[in-house]
């Protein structure tokens, strides 16, 4: 088994504990379902927010959908002046036999914008 790492993001409309946790939920279970991943194959995931969402922590979205033994960390992107605003990202590290031409990154929402050549 390749060590590999899956990208994602997402965006919210407003700095809400419930827009966050809905759009981490989205984020992860397509991160997971369009991978084919169990928890048991994660690793480790970094979520990140631009510094304009502090309502809750993405992390605890995972929890709730079972990654109680992934270790999860959760940090502030750089305050870029002219960044996409109220973005959350992921990046995970799993397990697979998948090369990385067939790991399929995630984009969600207004964070399509941010890679255009890779958002389904």
């Amino acid at each position: 088994m390749a060590v590999r790492a899956v990208r994602g993001a997402t965006q919210v409309d407003a700095d809400d504990r419930e827009q966050i946790l809905e759009a981490t939920t989205e984020l992860v279970s397509e991160v997971m379902g369009r991978n084919g991943l169990t928890t048991d194959e994660v690793i480790s995931v970094l979520f990140t927010a631009t510094p304009d969402l502090v309502a809750e922590f993405p992390a605890l979205a995972a929890r709730k959908l079972g990654f109680h033994e992934v270790p999860l960390l959760c940090a502030s992107e750089i305050a870029v002046p002219h960044a996409l605003p109220r973005v959350i990202r992921l990046m995970a590290h799993i397990e697979t036999d998948r090369p990385r031409s067939e790991i399929q990154h995630v984009y969600l929402r207004g964070a399509t914008a941010l890679r255009l050549d890779i958002a389904q």
